[in-house]
């Protein structure tokens, strides 16, 4: 009967988890969601078995709520899914192996700070994949995390884990019979406090310190092109037909800038010859009749390199030239040199394969990923232009969620994020819905408006509070214009980055540090 209940509580923490993530409206059931799991931490006293159970837990979870990578790469998703959450259980083998040793309280911080620390080395090593951050379980509530542009995505982490913490008190306290009006003070306080600081900031701080004036509109292209097709060389004179027809529709005289979406130019070509492509001139041709607009779009290009010059991605012909691919944007105006800028937070196994993992090329290509991958910038590029109001923020598909990573680019002077983006993969999955709304954590974050592109949809414009102001619907051809207003503003986020996760990877450390010296202790080492 104690095994059914502890299967039982795993099986529950992975649903609870599900139904609070985006798209679900049940977000609340975040901060019970790992509860069960710290009722099976008390209740098993083997290590392993612990392990087991929140494997259990975690896998239901990232399977519910990414599943729909499997239209992308079918095998590539089942290994990321389970890859990520054994990753997820090192924290909790963590929390268990602390609070046996030194007992509830310390156990407690070690699994927040463990947690956390999980998290930020998620967000920076090369196999990186946060789209599971617990702190973006609330994209879709922007009014409760006004407070994110001080903190990001991490101080809604450090939310999550204590109130589930704090819950899980209250409920062994009733199941005790002890009194529980501390306890209950502590989560009501912990739980409302950042909603109030949020509706304050939202109601009167934001009026007195961003604003700003719309003088010009943005146009947002969806040409929605099928991305299984989209790269057919035959197909370019067309697809680039449809772009510029829906930016004709919308263009006006006060139109500065013109958003077309990742890899809109499919044809690959050098960086240094884009300008003669024949397919492109179309391209030129349009942008020459508009002298005042810039456009922003996606492309595929490549670049060559000697051998002394060649970077670790560079792949080696058969004349022993070097040769980068890139999947890029560029800024294009008349009468201007072109701007590019290379996409840097690259899909692992898909788009880039970590170095510890070179010996799995093989393996990888064959379902569909790359051992090489692309070639990257090593940073944020900021596109401007003569005459142009926007510092545009040329942030391509999977870098938006990269909360440190995008505020670099307002760092360097972004007035504007735009994002470019291919959602096709997917289907009419949930997938293009959350990153649609982890858009809105950025906008927050940086105070910055947001214009998406999404080939396939879903494109937005995002005010500088989170809100989706308009949107063009899944799987149609559109394209609308907004006047988009732009600030000069940075917030403690912009300027500071992850400081939370930092902060509280330090504590982790020492805890870990502390732990190592009672191991060394107990066996006579001191």
């Amino acid at each position: 009967m104690k095994k059914i209940i502890s299967l039982s509580l795993s099986i529950f923490s992975g649903v609870l988890l599900f139904a609070a993530w985006p798209v679900s409206p049940l977000t609340f059931l975040i901060f019970f969601g790992f509860v069960p799991l710290l009722f099976i931490a008390e209740s098993i006293e083997k290590k392993t078995r612990f392990f087991w159970h929140v494997f259990l837990g975690i896998l239901i979870w990232n399977a519910s709520t990414t599943w729909w990578i499997w239209n992308s790469t079918d095998i590539g998703s089942v290994a990321a899914i389970i890859a990520n959450s054994l990753l997820m259980c090192i924290p909790w083998v963590g929390f268990f192996a602390v609070k046996k040793r030194s007992g509830k309280l310390m156990g407690y911080a070690a699994l927040i700070s463990f947690w956390m620390l999980f998290e930020y080395i998620h967000l920076n090593w090369q196999l990186s994949w946060p789209w599971l951050s617990l702190g973006n379980v609330f994209a879709e509530h922007p009014e409760w995390i006004q407070w994110y542009e001080y903190t990001g995505v991490s101080g809604g982490t450090f939310w999550v884990l204590i109130s589930n913490i704090l819950v899980f008190d209250i409920i062994q306290s009733i199941r005790s019979k002890n009194p529980l009006s501390k306890t209950l003070i502590k989560f009501v306080l912990f739980l409302l406090l950042p909603l109030l600081f949020s509706f304050f900031n939202l109601f009167y701080l934001l009026k007195h310190t961003f604003n700003s004036v719309a003088q010009n509109n943005v146009v947002i292209v969806q040409p929605n092109i099928d991305p299984f097709q989209k790269f057919d060389a035959s197909n370019a004179a067309k697809q680039i037909t449809i772009l510029i027809n829906l930016s004709e529709k919308q263009i006006d005289t006060a139109t500065k800038l013109v958003i077309w979406p990742e890899t809109a130019l499919s044809v690959v070509e050098w960086q240094n010859n884009v300008r003669n492509n024949i397919f492109y001139q179309p391209v030129f041709d349009f942008v020459n009749r508009h002298p005042e607009i810039s456009l922003v779009s996606g492309i595929e290009t490549l670049k060559s390199y000697s051998s002394s010059e060649a970077t670790a991605t560079a792949s080696k012909r058969e004349d022993g030239v070097y040769v980068d691919a890139f999947n890029a944007a560029v800024l294009i105006k008349a009468n201007q040199p072109l701007q590019f800028y290379n996409k840097s937070k690259l899909v692992p196994g898909v788009e880039s394969l970590p170095t510890f993992l070179k010996f799995m090329g093989p393996i990888f290509e064959k379902f569909g990923g790359s051992s090489n991958g692309y070639g990257k910038s090593d940073a944020s590029f900021v596109f401007h232009s003569d005459n142009s109001p926007y510092f545009v923020a040329p942030i391509i598909c999977y870098e938006s969620i990269y909360g440190e990573y995008v505020a670099s680019y307002v760092a360097k002077g972004a007035n504007i994020l735009t994002i470019l983006t291919n959602d096709g993969w997917w289907g009419n999955t949930p997938g293009h819905k959350q990153h649609l709304a982890y858009a809105r954590i950025r906008a927050i974050e940086n105070r910055r408006w947001v214009a998406r592109s999404a080939n396939t949809g879903i494109s937005a414009v995002i005010d500088d509070k989170g809100n989706i102001l308009e949107t063009r619907p899944w799987d149609q051809a559109a394209s609308f214009k907004y006047p988009i207003p732009y600030s000069e503003e940075l917030t403690f986020y912009t300027r500071f980055g992850d400081w939370l996760y930092k902060v509280v990877s330090f504590f982790a450390l020492l805890i870990l540090g502390w732990q190592f010296f009672l191991v060394l202790k107990q066996k006579n080492f001191f």
